[in-house]
C-alpha cells in the first residue's frame, strides 16, 4: 500500500504541474485555428451542443438520475478503490468508443445524437467514481465537485488554471456556493463554450462520411481517458489533503 501511495503521489504531482502550466505559443495558435474552424460548423450544430450541455449538466445538480450511487466503504485502501475506478474507466471507454463508432457511421443525424449520449456517459462515470472514493453524491456539494472536475477536464489552457485553484482550495470554494441556489454560482456560459470548443473539431470530423465511425470511436475513447485522468487525480488531491 505504501509503495502504491508513493506512486499515486508522484502521478498527482505531475498532473498538478500540467494544471498550472502557462499556455504556450503553440497552444494560443491552435486556439486561433480552432476558432476559425468553428466558424465553418453550422449554427444548428452549435445550438444542439449548447442545449445538450446546459440541460444535462443542470439535471445532474438538481435531479436524481445520477444520485443513486452509494459511497463505498471507508475501510478500503486507495489502491483498492482505484482498482475499481480503473475497471469502470475501462468499461466506460469501451462504451464510449462503441457509441462513437455507431453514431459516427450514421451520418449527420446520428452524429448529432452522439453528443448528448456521450455527455450522459461522462456524467455517469463521474458519479460512479465519486462513490468509489467514498463520497456521497446525494450531497449537492459533491455534485458541484463533480461538475468542477468535468469543467477542468475540458477547459482551455487559461480556464484550467483558474478551475484547478478552485478544486485545490475546495473547502473554501464550496462555502461560496449558496446551498439553496447553487446553480446561480455556476458560470454556465464559460462551461458550455470551453467544453464545446474542446470537442468541436472531433465532432465535426465525426460527421464526415467514410471516416466518421473511426473518428467517433477513437475520439470518444480519448475523451473518456482525459476525463478519467482528471477524476482520479481530482479525488487523489482530496485524499492526500485530508
Amino acid at each position: 500500500m505504501e509503495n502504491y501511495e508513493k506512486r499515486a503521489r508522484l502521478e498527482l504531482s505531475n498532473w498538478q504541474a500540467k494544471m498550472i502550466k502557462r499556455p504556450s505559443l503553440f497552444n494560443n495558435l491552435t486556439k486561433g485555428m480552432q476558432n476559425r474552424v468553428n466558424q465553418l460548423i453550422p449554427e444548428r450544430v452549435h445550438q444542439a451542443m449548447t442545449t445538450a450541455i446546459k440541460n444535462l449538466l443542470r439535471a445532474t445538480l438538481i435531479g436524481s438520475e445520477y444520485t443513486t450511487q452509494k459511497p463505498v466503504s471507508l475501510n478500503l485502501t486507495l489502491e483498492e478503490r482505484e482498482k475499481q475506478v480503473q475497471s469502470r474507466l475501462i468499461f466506460y471507454r469501451k462504451a464510449a468508443a462503441w457509441e462513437g463508432a455507431g453514431t459516427g457511421a450514421g451520418g449527420l443525424l446520428l452524429g448529432l445524437a452522439d453528443f448528448p449520449l456521450l455527455l450522459s456517459l461522462k456524467m455517469k462515470f463521474l458519479f460512479e467514481v465519486a462513490a468509489l472514493y467514498g463520497y456521497n453524491v446525494r450531497d449537492y456539494r459533491e455534485r458541484l465537485y463533480i461538475l468542477h472536475l468535468f469543467q477542468l477536464a475540458f477547459a482551455s489552457d487559461k480556464g484550467r488554471r483558474e478551475i484547478y485553484q478552485k478544486i485545490y482550495h475546495w473547502q473554501s470554494t464550496v462555502q461560496k456556493f449558496p446551498p439553496d441556489l447553487p446553480l446561480q454560482s455556476i458560470d454556465w456560459r464559460q462551461l458550455q463554450q470551453e467544453y464545446r470548443d474542446y470537442i468541436d473539431l472531433v465532432k465535426l470530423l465525426q460527421l464526415l462520411p467514410g471516416i466518421g465511425a473511426v473518428v467517433g470511436a477513437y475520439g470518444n475513447y480519448r475523451l473518456l481517458d482525459t476525463l478519467g485522468e482528471t477524476a482520479i487525480n481530482g479525488y487523489r488531491l482530496r485524499y492526500f489533503n485530508k
